[in-house]
């Protein structure tokens, strides 16, 4: 029987040195019962509440939040085609690419095109003209395939081309009216307060860096695998959305707490439809990236262990934050230490021994 205490499963990993600095939450039916830190955020401040973090592809259900929530507004709908509001993306056989498909994963540009090697990170126009460029490696909407880096600047280019307001902007202004300290852009303000990523044993990079799935998707462009530039003040203010969620651990429990809720937050700002489209199953197939059968919402990985099910999203980084509806909690360990999914896996564990449906 795993631990049911993720705070002591916390604290072993941090004494045993496995764990350098990171958090654990769980947030269940709006009240905190587990808020827990250990170690620091840059080998001398301590880590606390407030720490945020990068959190790699925990980041994308917040960017395909911004664009349901310009859908729900009848901005844009699901299932219009892209070159409605950007007529350049229909190159290369995209041209009946829809909006659900960029959301579901199936859009076919799953990595950045090889020129995009040559390309900083924060050129935003050249990266979304090679994507326009770009040719799918299937039809829209016959494949899956997770858009790793690709996901946040197609749904960007996206929603300013129907709305004129940068992605990262519009979630600011719901994260702000809903009170999660969640940034896929860092203010200035906020910068003191982030934590310093690192890969102690060095292999997290050059295993990523070395994969013939994962190196295409996550090295295009440059610097998305080194620690050093990923900790550096210029990304953390680059919107990218794809993967530059800036977290805390009890501002992702919280908001995936009131996630499954009819009555949350969520529910009732995109409507009942839309809400629906987001956390319900948009697509099963084998995911070309991840290599194994996914099931995607339009945002979320949808999950089913022993007969629970449970709706989130992990990062390459080691973090992840969940639901799981019919226990009624939401929670995330976020961590600075880039490494596999063994801590977190341990921390899940231990939050699902605890909180039996």
């Amino acid at each position: 029987m795993p631990d049911a205490d993720p705070a002591a499963v916390l604290d072993r990993l941090f004494a045993s040195g496995a764990e350098l600095g990171g958090a654990v939450a769980v947030v269940r039916d709006g009240v905190a019962v587990v808020d827990h830190v250990v170690g620091t955020r840059d080998a001398s401040s301590a880590w606390t509440s407030d720490t945020l973090v990068m959190t790699f592809s925990v980041a994308k259900p917040f960017a395909a939040l911004a664009v349901l929530d310009a859908v729900a507004d009848g901005t844009l709908a699901l299932d219009q085609s892209v070159t409605d509001v950007w007529p350049e993306y229909g190159h290369g056989g995209k041209g009946g690419t829809t909006v659900r498909h960029l959301l579901s994963h199936q859009a076919g540009l799953p990595v950045f095109p090889e020129e995009a090697r040559e390309v900083a990170y924060d050129d935003r126009e050249t990266l979304v003209a090679l994507l326009a460029g770009a040719t799918p490696i299937h039809p829209p909407g016959s494949g899956v395939a997770e858009h790793a880096l690709t996901y946040g600047h197609l749904l960007d280019e996206v929603l300013r081309r129907a709305t004129g307001e940068p992605l990262a902007r519009r979630f600011s202004r719901i994260a702000a009216e809903a009170g999660w300290d969640l940034h896929l852009q860092v203010e200035d303000a906020d910068l003191p307060r982030v934590a310093t990523l690192v890969d102690p044993e060095g292999t997290w990079r050059a295993g990523y860096a070395a994969d013939p799935r994962w190196g295409p998707a996550l090295s295009r462009p440059p610097g998305l695998l080194d620690p050093d530039e990923l900790s550096s003040d210029r990304f953390r203010r680059t919107p990218f959305p794809a993967v530059a969620l800036h977290a805390t651990a009890l501002a992702l429990a919280s908001f995936y707490d009131q996630l499954p809720q009819a009555d949350g937050y969520v529910a009732t700002r995109l409507g009942h439809d839309v809400w629906q489209a987001y956390v319900r199953p948009a697509v099963t197939g084998h995911d070309l990236v991840l290599d194994r059968t996914v099931t995607w919402t339009l945002g979320f990985q949808v999950e089913e262990e022993a007969g629970r099910t449970e709706l989130g999203m992990g990062g390459a980084g080691g973090c992840s934050a969940w639901t799981e509806p019919a226990a009624r909690y939401g929670a995330a360990y976020v961590t600075r230490q880039l490494g596999s999914h063994d801590r977190g896996t341990a921390v899940w564990e231990a939050v699902r021994a605890r909180f039996l449906p």
